[in-house]
């Protein structure tokens, strides 16, 4: 038995992250124990959906809870920890580590690291509330941390069903390609289960002409679609229909990453020449940027007949380190933020589309400069638009804060969507909106300490942002 003498409790305080001024500590309080048992709507993220239509037990800790979060391994690279090390399988076979518990107990000795961040949160909340872990991970607790959550996992209790039912959750949407078969989806329907998970539309790949995995991607929306994609009419058409596929197994929303959300409408002459430039092999990547943007038209054009939510994350530079990128592929952490502009980019599309009935469009952003300056003013304005919260680098305490402090005066708080978790930790869900409504609950406690709003005014903006205000933005039906 590993000896975890001298460890240090796993304390969480019933008031964290709550003001230390007492009367906005007050209200939070008073806030958060009326939400925090509220269901949670979970409307964008990248759970696997097979996770839930398997149910099978999961593995051990370190491929459930280390694995799958580029949160945790980005942080240990940045430390000089190799990715290697941490058993992150390489493309060309290359051994790696791959001894459990040998990167556990490496993630523990270095878990310092994660103080004062968002995943140091959310993971102290995993092992607390999910695990019942009672001491600090550390390099004298991991091996006996490992084995206590190991055992857990055994259990039925911790099949992937019983913790989506335990969590709480109301509805779950994944994020899949255009060409996805959907089989997960539809084994989950077949099953009886009762719990509500649905896909998203993301054909980002079928629209990004010049990259060497287009001609791949068009290939699958051929073979799910069973149509033969040889112009860019036949290719439209193939989307017009995998979008009501999608919907029929219950999706709302589509999803789009683009570097820049720029937008223009291109004449039907000009998008069928760039679109057989691409099966040519010839397109460039100035073709792409301007089949990309007259894509993101028809993405809200078509969005207009059937009601699905468009969903615009911009200002990325994915995989900016191409050494990780070249020995161990994409979506490994190496993500940065670029500075990213929107009352220009999205004129075409806003003028076009803005103010349709049938139309919500939900902006993110990576780019905080653009709160106040552009996002505010543009959901102030435009029916159809929405902002989504900070995502990803900006996931945190003060992200949340700088978010409500900046855009709540100018869009108010029903232009925006609440809380939404963008994961593929599925374990993590409940600890980010905890977290979440604590800091809603906070930042209104200001405005009633300061009486700029009243006690009747904050319950009923708590209850919206935790719950009421994804579930309209992303047109939910069931349920509470």
């Amino acid at each position: 038995m590993h000896s975890t003498s001298g460890a240090e409790p796993l304390v969480l305080h019933p008031e964290r992250f709550f003001d230390a001024d007492p009367a906005i500590r007050r209200v939070a309080v008073a806030l958060y124990e009326e939400t925090h048992a509220l269901p949670i709507i979970s409307p964008h993220g990248h759970v696997d959906p097979w996770l839930l239509a398997n149910n099978e037990p999961f593995p051990e800790p370190t491929a459930l809870l280390l694995t799958p979060d580029h949160y945790i391994f980005r942080m240990l690279y940045s430390q000089g920890v190799s990715m290697e090390s941490l058993g992150i399988p390489t493309r060309d076979g290359t051994p790696v580590e791959t001894d459990a518990r040998r990167i556990w107990q490496r993630f523990a000795e270095h878990y310092h690291l994660f103080r004062g961040t968002p995943t140091g949160v959310w993971f102290d909340h995993e092992l607390h509330e999910l695990f019942g872990v009672r001491l600090k991970l550390g390099a004298s607790t991991a091996t006996a941390i490992y084995d206590q959550i190991a055992e857990r996992l055994m259990s039925a209790e911790f099949r992937p069903r019983a913790l989506f039912d335990r969590f709480n959750i109301e509805v779950l949407a994944t994020t899949d390609a255009a060409g996805d078969t959907l089989d997960a989806h539809r084994q989950i329907r077949a099953s009886g289960w009762a719990g509500q998970v649905v896909p998203t539309f993301r054909p980002d790949a079928v629209f990004r002409i010049a990259t060497p995995v287009w001609r791949d991607a068009i290939t699958a929306l051929e073979q799910v679609t069973g149509r033969s994609i040889g112009s860019y009419a036949a290719f439209i058409d193939a989307l017009v229909q995998q979008r009501a596929f999608f919907r029929s197994l219950g999706a709302t929303a589509t999803d789009h990453a683009v570097v820049a959300p720029y937008t223009e409408r291109l004449d039907t002459a000009r998008a069928e020449a760039l679109f057989a430039a691409a099966l040519q092999g010839r397109a460039t990547a100035a073709d792409q940027q301007a089949f990309e943007a007259h894509m993101l038209m028809e993405m809200a054009r078509m969005s207009c007949h059937d009601g699905l939510v468009m969903q615009l994350h911009p200002g990325s530079f994915r995989d900016h380190h191409t050494h990780i990128v070249d020995r161990f592929g994409q979506d490994k952490g190496a993500d940065i933020p670029v500075a990213t502009e929107y009352t220009r980019n999205l004129h075409a599309l806003l003028n076009a589309y803005g103010a349709h009935p049938n139309f919500t469009l939900v902006l993110f952003t990576l780019d905080e400069t653009t709160y106040a300056r552009e996002l505010a003013p543009i959901a102030g304005h435009y029916p159809a638009v929405r902002l989504g919260p900070p995502w990803w680098f900006h996931d945190s305490l003060e992200g949340m804060r700088r978010f409500r402090e900046q855009v709540t005066e100018t869009a108010g708080l029903w232009n925006t969507t609440g809380f939404i978790d963008d994961t593929r930790a599925f374990c993590s869900i409940p600890a980010r909106h905890d977290l979440a409504r604590r800091m809603d609950a906070n930042y209104l406690g200001g405005l009633v300490a300061r009486h700029q709003i009243d006690m009747s005014d904050a319950r009923q903006m708590a209850r919206a942002l935790a719950y009421d205000l994804g579930k309209r933005a992303y047109r939910f039906t069931t349920g509470s």
